[in-house]
């Protein structure tokens, strides 16, 4: 038996309708309380009648009885105001609050299929109950999971928008940088964000050369001997603007190429990024005013320099080529960085409609390809929009690999099945 167990039997109002105090004492749990995730009881503010007397405290929860003594609780103030100690079992008469044990009083099954979750080896605990969910059941999960991964996002994005003075438009810049790195490169283009603000950048708007020599000058990419003109010129404007701005140079071992197919080579992100940086300025108040999402994508949609059209990596000429962001890489950028800035900024100033939006894009863009949802499409998932593949993504870091069974819709709606 888990503690963790018997909070969910507990908060769900699982427990057998006759339970009674050890003593004898009819108990009535008018409201379970409130779960408590930081030290003191397990459950504050519950209201419980204990016989003829209506309490309002605190419950604590233990597989024993005598880990209330093992645990230190007599000792600690925080514990004077429990009116209900609920054990599995009552292993000890020295505890003189009143103590409920419920073995015996709740579902067996629900618990042999608890355990057969903590014990399976499949890819998710839950493979042979996810395709008995009902589908309004599964939706409506799904719906809450992608809003509580938007919320994640914005407890990093507030933090960022902290360390940035509260200035919405580096914080997405940042953001935006983060996520062109497609996980391979994602902390590089980090670093570089960091170690190359967008207030610098905004000084040279007016010359795109020069955004281009900071971005690959910064990233490490112009410490070699070139032939190509368009490449000297990079060299030529950095050494002044480095100066300039005492800006920092990473060590190219930062970048990563193997694997990748050449579209998505650091160096042509970098490209890409220097073109809407030069483009689009004020980037972050173009988005939040857009509620059309082909003209959202329109704002990635950038020409970058023309000696990319024949090159890959610096120094080595390749077939001619066009090197726009392609719709998968817009979408990324999209999901990842845009629309959790715009759910962000709605909560940062309550706005509603803001943050139906953001969700709104979610819903009416084409489901993300990435081995989780296709995992989840071959348990029998009908994955429809890019909404539900977060969601996905989100119900599988933090509940199906943590295990976090109790917690998830699914287990809580698999009763009938075993």
């Amino acid at each position: 038996m888990k503690e963790e167990f018997i909070y969910y039997l507990w908060e769900n109002r699982l427990l057998s309708k006759d339970i009674q105090t050890v003593d004898g004492d009819a108990v009535y749990v008018v409201s379970v309380g409130t779960r408590n995730y930081d030290s003191g009881p397990d459950f504050l503010d519950a209201r419980i009648r204990i016989g003829n007397t209506l309490w309002v405290g605190h419950v604590e929860i233990h597989v024993n009885a005598s880990d209330w003594f093992r645990h230190g609780h007599q000792n600690d103030d925080a514990y004077k105001n429990v009116i209900l100690h609920v054990v599995y079992c009552n292993d000890t008469e020295r505890l003189a609050i009143p103590t409920v044990e419920i073995k015996g009083k709740f579902d067996e099954g629900i618990y042999k299929r608890y355990y057969s979750c903590l014990k399976s080896r499949q890819w998710i605990p839950c493979e042979k109950m996810i395709a008995g969910t009902q589908q309004f059941t599964w939706l409506s999960w799904l719906e809450r999971i992608v809003v509580e991964r938007l919320e994640t996002e914005v407890k990093d994005i507030f933090s960022k928008l902290a360390n940035n003075n509260f200035d919405w438009e580096e914080t997405v810049y940042q953001r935006i940088m983060r996520y062109c790195g497609l996980k391979v490169n994602n902390a590089a283009f980090e670093r570089l964000a960091m170690m190359l603000p967008l207030r610098i950048l905004r000084k040279h708007l007016d010359n795109a050369l020069q955004v281009e020599a900071m971005f690959f000058g910064c990233a490490g990419f112009l410490e070699q001997e070139f032939t190509e003109s368009y490449p000297v010129l990079l060299q030529r404007e950095f050494k002044i603007l480095k100066s300039k701005f005492n800006l920092s140079v990473m060590p190219m071992a930062y970048w990563k190429f193997l694997r990748l197919r050449p579209p998505n080579f650091p160096t042509i992100r970098l490209a890409q990024m220097a073109s809407i940086v030069c483009a689009r300025d004020n980037l972050f108040s173009k988005l939040l005013v857009v509620s059309d999402l082909d003209a959202l994508r329109n704002l990635f949609n950038v020409e970058v320099n023309t000696y990319w059209d024949t090159h890959f990596q610096f120094g080595r000429p390749s077939t001619e080529k066009k090197k726009k962001l392609g719709a998968t890489a817009i979408n990324v950028l999209i999901i990842n960085a845009v629309i959790p800035a715009m759910f962000s900024y709605g909560i940062y100033h309550d706005n509603q409609e803001l943050k139906d939006r953001s969700v709104g894009f979610l819903n009416v863009m084409e489901p993300e390809d990435n081995v989780v949802v296709r995992k989840f499409e071959e348990l029998g998932v009908n994955v429809r929009n890019a909404q539900q593949t977060q969601a996905l993504l989100h119900l599988y870091d933090n509940y199906c690999k943590k295990r976090n069974c109790l917690k998830c819709r699914v287990f809580s709606a698999s009763k009938a099945i075993d």
